[in-house]
Parts: C-alpha cells; structure tokens; sequence
C-alpha cells in the first residue's frame, strides 16, 4: 500500500515535470516565432557596433596629443587654435565616458563633442599649411598618416553602426515581432543624424600637403 503510493507520488512528480517543460519548451518555441532571437542578435549588433564607434573616436583622440605638440615645436603662436584642439578633447574625453546610445539626448551630444573635434582639427589643418618646415616634419607626417587611417575607420564605424540601428529599428517595428519586442522592452533606438548621406560613405580627406593620405579602411569582419 505504502509502495503503491509511493510509485502516485513518483508518477504525479513527474507528469508535473514533464507538464513544465512542455509549457518551457511552447514558450521558448513561441517566443523564438515570434522573433525573440532575432530581436537579440539585432540588439547584440547594435552595441557591437557601438563599441567600435567608440573606439575609433578614443583612437583619434589619443593622437591629439601628439600632433598639438608637434605642431607646437614650429607654431607655438598660434596658441588659439591649439587650444581648440586641446578643449575639444577635454570635450570629448567627458562626453564619451557618459555617452548613452538609447538615450537621443546622450546621442546628440556625443555627436556635436565629435564635430567640434573635427572642426577643431580642421582649422589646425588650415594652420599647418602656413609652415613648411612643420609639413615635411618626420612625425608629423606619420601623425598624418594615423589621423587619416583613423578618420576613413570612423567613417567605417559609423556606417556600420547606422545600418544596425537601421536594421534593429526595421524589425521591432514589425508585425508581429514588434509585440515580442514591446513585452520584453525592445524598444527602437536612436539613430546619428545623417546631414549628407555622403558624410557616411566618402571619409574625409586628411592632407597637411605633400603627403599621400592613408588607404581606406577596409570592414573588419562581422562578429559571429
């Protein structure tokens, strides 16, 4: 009597077990048809590339040292524009530390810091035409070449990132993914401003004269 209901309690244990993991296995089975798994390999891509875009952005800013000093060796009087340089970075190195990418506020700052840069650099570019000596300075022109490879891996980074937040935005705006996506808070994210769609394809040109600028930066392969 005792065994016999023993081997109940047993059978009942593991009819509730297998009752358990039928219902797991439909959600999962629902869930993964319902696009779950492609809204995380959408997310996964988006913070991947992110993570490059910021990269690439910290290496041109680590050259900035450097270059202001080089150019300081032959025009240490054009102190206002090194100064721009210098505050740009300051900038930058702040703002990137608290960038948030899902946040368009965060977004927009980091986006104008990295302008200011770049405006900031452009007028030391304008600068160093006026001293030859500084073009065909050694260092200097291994400067440019590393700030030229650096800005078309920007202009590579960039787009990537663009066309996964373009991709991600696409499928949790779908029907009927965009319901897995509002009940597990997929939400769209918010995408660079894109003033000139050439901005994104066509890396801008780093010449202080003289030099050949550095090839364009082929993708890196994709994560798997």
């Amino acid at each position: 009597m005792v065994e016999s209901t023993k081997k109940q309690g047993t059978a009942r244990q593991l009819a509730r077990w297998m009752a358990g993991a039928a219902v797991v296995g439909f959600l999962a089975g629902g869930m993964a048809g319902c696009g779950y798994n492609d809204i995380q390999r959408g997310d996964e891509a988006t913070k991947s590339a992110w993570a490059e875009v910021l990269s690439q952005y910290q290496r041109r800013a680590d050259l900035i040292p450097n270059l202001v000093n080089t150019v300081k060796g032959y025009a240490a009087q054009e102190k206002e524009v090194l100064l721009g340089v210098t505050e740009a970075r300051s900038r930058v190195g702040q703002v990137q530390q608290q960038a948030n990418p899902t946040d368009p506020g965060s977004l927009k700052q980091f986006e104008s810091a990295q302008a200011q840069m770049s405006s900031a650099l452009s007028r030391l570019l304008v600068v160093a035409e006026r001293y030859p000596e500084l073009k065909s300075d050694q260092n200097f022109r291994e400067l440019q070449a590393e700030l030229a490879g650096t800005e078309n891996r920007i202009t590579v980074a960039r787009k990537r990132y663009i066309d996964s937040i373009n991709a991600y935005n696409v499928l949790v705006r779908e029907f009927p993914v965009n319901l897995t996506a509002k009940v597990m808070g997929y939400a769209p994210k918010p995408q660079f401003s894109v003033e000139n769609e050439a901005a994104i394809s066509k890396p801008p040109t780093v010449d202080f004269g003289g030099g050949q600028s550095a090839p364009a930066a082929q993708p890196a392969p994709a994560a798997q």
